[in-house]
């Protein structure tokens, strides 16, 4: 009996061991219960590698063959190989002109070092005006290109133009590889990839500027920007298990934020981002928050407490850092959307004449008839809906406390639940909206697009989830949707081909011409008969030429990011307005310019939209002319500058003397005497 009540005792203490033990034998259970994973047989591994190889290998193919489209079609344009270094540095207009010239400078500079500081400290291109060029400019891109240009040895090889675009060109491959491998991780086929670079090159009108303007700030960053969402695109795919493996996203944005507030000198801008605050109180609350059983009305409390507590947080910590972090509040951003918007109205030279701009208005109906075209709006919208509304589900769900599937099937049709879909359909929604506002955006929107409608024609899952609303039961469902996710894209690729395929070799066998033989004499004449102390003053695209082309001194830049330059703009601009000799030649002088420089493109301007002509915009500034109910129509007794200083009569030859003119410019030079003639 003793050894039996003994055996009993003994064996009520392993019924109720201490919490640590149970916690450890736990684990141990659990590990010992998991199965351990077999090794797949050597046919499957072969077909994972060649699947693989052959996918790696389009999407190089894909970037190479568009780098080498781009290259050919600039040749193709501008006969650029066939013109002398003045009329190729002519292709680049405003501020891309101003990005090239610093290029220059940079490889004319004794050193790096002696470059970057000159760079830095700016004086030789504005009059009166100090300007750090790196900051203001974001020419990190260009000081990459001139040490790779220099420490590669290429100026043995090739010239420097050559070299800086074809790193553009370059980046472009690898943006186009960027979406190519995005597309590919989210629909498990690297046929998604090549539909979108289809896509993408078909509607390329409205995914970049590249043939435009080569060295556009965004040319160089959207190809990093797109390598960072396919980057995270596989990591969510792959790695997202738990809560915390979102927090190391945000740990990477926050260093990528301060990494950026340092390299653009302290801007002060990014610290007071909204989002910036968003980020650290979602971190902020997943610290605080409390493990509660699911499913009761606590834990929905608590869910409801959580996210108040995040939009608190948010608010709170973007007022405290606006109040102790030194910055300048974007006063114009605001004015110009409030205007945009209805809000408020202004006869201010410069914000309308931002408004008048093409990429600043919304989409024209021509955007989406062309997106319709290629076929590529209606699937996109499709994919969109139906990603969005199986994310939607999975929301509910959540809410509601019910059990989610770790691993997500086929079968299962949730396609909802995969967090890389989450974060794109967010992603694009935020980014569609920016682009039905501001039409420039669409560059940033369109090949987001390409890439997600291709994901989802190819995406067996995408079809999945739609059978299993439409509760389809005449034929097995999975086996549709692989047919479907195989035999769509199919069709697509091939009605494309046969529709576009021929344009895109017609454009490519057409020979384009590029003759601007008034700009190469006016550039020609500047760099022979000006002073190299001179200081031009003119619209500023022109300007952003004459400082590339010669490395004379302007008044003025096509950049609006500085107030004091945006004040420079609409003063030179008054030269086309209806304003006396006098007013014109006292703002001509107060910038120290030495000869000014009539466009008769902008003078007698037909073309545009009235009401947005330069002229137009200055008579209303000016108050010329009447705006508005209410105003009040002030008659200028002079007549438009342009026009009355051609004509040569007192009291303008007392001012200027005409010293070179052709059939688009006239350029006179600025007196420094003033002779008073009757």
């Amino acid at each position: 009996m003793a050894e039996e009540e003994g055996a009993t005792v003994e064996l009520r203490q392993r019924k109720k061991p201490k919490s640590s033990e149970n916690k450890e034998s736990a684990k141990e259970e659990k590990i010992n219960d998991t199965p351990v994973p077999e090794r797949a047989p050597k046919h499957i591994l072969f077909q994972r590698f060649a699947k693989i190889f052959i996918g790696c290998l389009a999407a190089v193919t894909s970037g190479m063959m568009y780098a080498l489209y781009l290259s050919a079609y600039h040749e193709r344009k501008f006969w650029f190989s066939n013109r002398q270094e003045l009329e190729r540095e002519i292709t680049f207009q405003g501020d891309s002109a101003i990005y090239y010239s610093y290029y220059k400078d940079m490889l004319k500079a004794p050193s790096f070092e002696r470059g970057v500081y000159e760079l830095m400290h700016n004086n030789k291109t504005v009059s009166l005006k100090t300007i750090n060029a790196v900051q203001q400019m974001s020419l990190y891109p260009e000081l990459m290109a001139s040490v790779l240009y220099q420490a590669t040895g290429s100026n043995e090889i090739i010239e420097p133009v050559y070299f800086y675009i074809g790193i553009v060109f370059g980046l472009q491959g690898i943006y186009v590889i960027a979406l190519f491998v995005t597309s590919w991780l989210m629909s498990g086929t690297w046929l998604a990839g090549m539909l979108t670079v289809a896509w993408f090159i078909i509607n390329r009108v409205d995914t970049t500027r590249i043939e435009h303007s080569i060295p556009l700030r965004e040319n160089w960053a959207l190809p990093y920007f797109a390598c960072q969402v396919a980057a995270l695109t596989g990591y969510l795919k792959s790695n997202l298990n738990s809560y915390g493996e979102v927090h190391e996203v945000y740990k990477i944005y926050i260093f990528s934020l301060f990494l950026g507030y340092l390299l653009q000198f302290e801007n002060s801008a990014l610290l007071v981002s909204p989002l910036l605050s968003l980020v650290v109180a979602l971190m902020l609350a997943k610290c605080l928050q409390l493990n509660v059983k699911k499913g009761t009305f606590v834990a929905r409390i608590m869910k409801v407490i959580n996210f108040y507590l995040v939009c608190t947080l948010t608010v709170t910590l973007n007022i405290i850092m606006k109040m102790f972090v030194p910055h300048k509040e974007n006063g114009h951003m605001l004015k110009f959307l409030e205007v945009k918007f209805g809000l408020n109205m202004t006869k201010n030279f410069t914000m309308n004449w931002l408004l008048c701009q093409e990429s600043l208005q919304a989409p024209s109906q021509d955007f989406f008839l062309r997106l319709t075209q290629s076929s590529l709006l209606p699937f996109y919208i499709l994919v969109l809906i139906i990603c969005f509304l199986s994310m939607i589900q999975v929301i509910f769900r959540r809410i509601n406390d019910k059990s989610l599937k770790e691993t997500v099937t086929l079968e299962d049709g949730r396609i909802g639940e995969r967090p890389e879909i989450i974060y794109h359909v967010i992603h694009t929604i935020l980014l569609g909206s920016l682009a039905m506002i501001i039409e420039g955006l669409k560059y940033l929107w369109t090949p987001y697009v390409c890439m997600l409608a291709a994901f989802g024609v190819c995406s067996p899952e995408l079809w999945m989830t739609l059978f299993k609303w439409l509760r389809l039961r005449t034929v097995h469902p999975v086996l549709l949707a692989l047919i479907l996710s195989m035999a769509v894209p199919t069709i697509i690729g091939l009605s494309l081909w046969k529709e576009f395929f021929p344009r895109l070799m017609t454009e490519l066998m057409e020979l384009q011409e590029f003759y601007d033989p008034d700009t190469v004499e006016l550039m020609t004449w500047i760099k022979r008969q000006a002073p190299v102390a001179a200081v031009f003053a003119g619209s500023p695209q022109l300007m952003g030429v004459i400082k590339l082309c010669t490395g004379w001194m302007v008044t003025s830049l096509p950049l609006y990011s500085d107030d004091d330059l945006l004040k420079r703009n609409e003063n030179i601009y008054q030269i086309y307005s209806k304003r006396s000799a006098e007013d014109i030649y006292k703002i001509l002088t107060s910038y120290k310019a030495s000869y000014l420089i009539i466009e008769d493109a902008i003078c007698n301007e037909v073309g545009t939209t009235r009401g947005c002509r330069v002229k137009d915009l200055l008579d209303i500034a000016n108050g010329h002319v009447v705006c508005g109910e209410g105003d009040k129509l002030t008659y200028s007794k002079h007549g438009r500058f342009c026009h009355e200083v051609k004509i040569n009569y007192s009291p303008y030859v007392n001012y200027f003397t005409r010293v070179y003119w052709n059939r688009s410019y006239f350029v006179y030079k600025i007196n420094t005497v003033i002779s008073f003639q009757s």
